[in-house]
């Protein structure tokens, strides 16, 4: 089978959004080639190991590469693409260079391209991701491993956004804790809080590849009887309080339902959300305290942000 690769010169503040528009279109996955992935210096805080080629980064910006099955119909699938990113500009988010370029490679070739990109990666004191085809042995008998095939829809876990809402729940799940995962994409943040103890998680996307995806990597990490994914809008499937509500998806939907996760987070109960860039802090911090919500933690890496804050007890 032959496949197109679409490459998009974009900026880190639109990745989250192009991302979702190839998703929507047909992509089964993304690759993100960050200019500053490259240029930035590490620390070994969790004993990640780094080997970079710079000819996989642009000197500027970001690349976010999709693979799309070449039909008869790829040509206005492109033109769709294409008109949906330009539109992100009426939700002021920057698209920057908006370089969209088209290669067609073959299915050998696009599975050799995806693995080469991904390892096992330490992202907390706790949590690994790894690619279900690598084999590993973990360093520590408290380490949770999860386990993701990049090759189904939306991507690694590795993400800034999804580190930061992983050391969030880590922080803050209990045993006894009922969890709310909001665009759940591939169930990673569910599949978290169920290794950290959490009684019950109820995830949910209103995307049914993510759905498809989510329970696919739920049943791949075997904790399916501490978590259901249904298909639906924000918290329109949500029935009964939770303790924690996490929402690691854009900070302009963020802003539209922090009522509604107010009335869901049961008294004393948190509200994780990430996916906001750094420009957007102060508004999604307006949002949540307007809603009635108590700010406890801001969480940064790289240009993102996650927020934790807590409702009231009385």
């Amino acid at each position: 089978m032959k496949w197109s690769e679409l490459s998009i010169h974009t900026t880190t503040e639109a990745v989250e959004a192009i991302s979702n528009i190839l998703h929507e279109a047909g992509a089964s996955g993304v690759v993100i080639e960050d200019s500053k992935d490259y240029a930035k210096e590490r620390a070994d805080q969790f004993g990640e190991i780094y080997d970079l080629n710079p000819s996989d980064f642009p000197k500027d910006g970001v690349i976010v590469k999709a693979y799309l099955s070449v039909t008869s119909f790829l040509g206005e699938t492109i033109e769709e693409i294409k008109l949906a990113i330009n539109n992100l500009v009426n939700y002021d988010i920057n698209i920057g260079h908006n370089k969209v370029t088209i290669s067609e490679v073959n299915e050998e070739d696009w599975a050799t391209a995806w693995k080469k990109y991904y390892h096992p990666v330490k992202i907390s004191n706790r949590f690994t991701i790894v690619p279900t085809w690598e084999e590993y042995e973990p360093v520590n008998s408290d380490e949770l491993i999860i386990e993701l095939d990049p090759g189904m829809a939306f991507g690694t876990g590795t993400h800034p956004t999804t580190v930061l809402c992983l050391q969030a729940l880590e922080k803050t799940v209990q045993e006894t804790n009922t969890v709310v995962d909001v665009g759940t994409g591939s169930g990673v943040l569910a599949i978290g809080a169920a290794m950290l103890g959490a009684k019950h998680v109820h995830a949910l996307d209103l995307d049914e590849v993510a759905v498809r995806s989510a329970v696919e990597n739920v049943q791949l990490n075997k904790v399916e009887d501490h978590i259901d994914v249904m298909q639906g809008n924000l918290l329109d499937t949500v029935k009964e309080p939770a303790d924690i509500v996490v929402a690691n998806i854009l900070a302009e939907v963020i802003m539209t339902f922090t009522d509604d996760a107010y009335t869901i987070v049961k008294p004393g109960g948190l509200f994780i959300t990430s996916g906001i860039i750094e420009a957007k802090k102060e508004d999604v911090k307006a949002s949540l305290e307007k809603a009635g919500f108590t700010i406890e933690e801001v969480m940064m890496m790289e240009d993102w942000v996650a927020i934790i804050s807590r409702k009231s007890v009385n």
